[in-house]
């Protein structure tokens, strides 16, 4: 595994960014940026990780996943709702048959500095009160260190462990921290070993660490992700999070990705942000364009 990792073409720094910024210029029509902004609302995870959550926190959240904006019926719900494992039955409950997903963070998260049982037992609860989605953390100091089949075994692991009885499974994001991981190389090798191991998506970042998300690397995992279709067959998705906080960063991926790997990741299924603040502005955005005029920050309720 070592030497294939090894073997992956490097990243090179000043043109992978230089890319990422010129992607990030790219403007679009008024059409085209109503459809984005709408397909940017349907592909947030909706979160909230804090210690202070509380049952009738995840409540609201959950119901605004559902109704966005109570105001417009038009406007599309979120993909999920992400949120700690004790608060998943909560917010499931809330959800009900809604369509949107509840996605439940695992593994020691955002440490990931926990012995295998504990991981696969924190996923397994999750798991049992209903969740659809786990968002695990890798082992940053196993990888670092070079023990990548340590880490590869790892996210087996826990994949095993989304199972359902039924035979069904909860769908694996694979959280990188990329902050951590210090080059471009590091997030191409972690993102072909996450791949190899399983997710079903790839995940730059908690959210808890900076720098988070930014074009740059989301970029190196979007070229892994098309390398990786091309070799195998097999699609990943991509999941940037933390840091994305306006429409117009939200467009900048949205584009990134069609230019990138093309329209089949334009798709909830295969695209998601991972965001808190984000949706507020995306629907301010929305509402500027539908009415003419811009609304409050306060208009929206503040997550």
């Amino acid at each position: 595994m070592r030497r294939f990792l090894h073997g992956l073409p490097g990243v090179e720094q000043v043109g992978e960014e230089a890319r990422a910024a010129g992607l990030g210029t790219r403007s679009i029509k008024t059409t085209a940026k109503a459809q984005a902004l709408d397909l940017a609302i349907r592909m947030v995870d909706l979160t909230t990780l804090e210690g202070s959550d509380t049952p009738g926190k995840v409540r609201a959240l959950s119901s605004k996943a559902m109704r966005p904006d109570p105001a417009d019926p038009t406007c599309p719900a979120t993909a999920a709702v992400c949120v700690y494992p004790d608060m998943v039955a909560i917010a499931k409950e809330t959800l009900g048959d809604s369509g949107v997903n509840v996605a439940a963070v695992a593994t020691a998260f955002p440490s990931g500095r926990a012995a295998l049982d504990i991981k696969l037992a924190d996923t397994r609860d999750a798991v049992e009160a209903g969740a659809d989605e786990i968002d695990m953390v890798i082992d940053r100091g196993a990888f670092l260190s070079g023990r990548y089949k340590a880490v590869f075994d790892e996210i087996v692991a826990v994949r095993e462990a989304c199972a359902r009885p039924d035979g069904d499974s909860a769908h694996l994001k694979v959280i990188f921290e990329t902050g951590e991981l210090q080059t471009y190389d590091n997030v191409r090798r972690a993102s072909w070993l996450a791949m190899m191991a399983g997710a079903h998506f790839i995940k730059t970042s908690t959210g808890k660490v900076q720098p988070a998300a930014t074009l740059p690397v989301t970029l190196v995992m979007l070229e892994a992700v098309r390398d990786f279709r091309d070799s195998t067959g097999h699609m990943v998705g991509v999941k940037p999070a933390g840091g994305i906080r306006t429409a117009k960063d939200a467009i900048k991926y949205l584009v990134m990705v069609n230019e990138v790997v093309g329209g089949d990741w334009l798709d909830p299924d295969w695209f998601r942000f991972g965001a808190s603040t984000l949706l507020n502005d995306l629907l301010m955005q929305r509402t500027k364009m539908t009415t003419g005029r811009y609304s409050g920050p306060d208009y929206f309720t503040l997550d």
